[in-house]
């Protein structure tokens, strides 16, 4: 089992940034590769970006490249998503999940968060 808390959501404007945190107990983090999804209100639950196990890989989806990163510190049982230049758009429930399985998919993924709530306001 692996327990993961998100934090670090809030309103923030157009333009603005915000740091997204995972804090992850229980089994080996360092074994599990880190996705972080969100959901907006009334639509599906849809991938933003993952992380390898050991870091060495980072994909994105095309609507964040470039403006939101993913970090993983495994010492620290911790992982991240930077967003910067927010837009309207990007306002969602935002998780953090692990997985095996190297996937963008969400069934690929055994454990989730409870989600963080993000709004940017235009």
């Amino acid at each position: 089992q692996v327990q993961l808390v998100e934090s670090g959501g809030g309103l923030v404007q157009a333009g603005g940034s915000l740091r997204l945190s995972c804090a992850a107990s229980g089994r080996l983090f360092s074994s599990y590769h880190l996705g972080w999804f969100r959901q907006a209100p009334g639509k599906e639950r849809e991938f933003v970006a993952r992380m390898f196990r050991s870091g060495a890989i980072t994909n994105y989806a095309d609507s964040v490249k470039g403006r939101f990163t993913i970090s993983r510190i495994n010492a620290q049982n911790t992982g991240s998503l930077q967003m910067n230049s927010l837009k309207p758009e990007d306002t969602a429930v935002y998780y953090c999940a692990a997985a095996t399985r190297w996937s963008t998919e969400l069934r690929s993924y055994d454990y989730w968060g409870q989600g963080t709530q993000v709004t940017v306001s235009s």
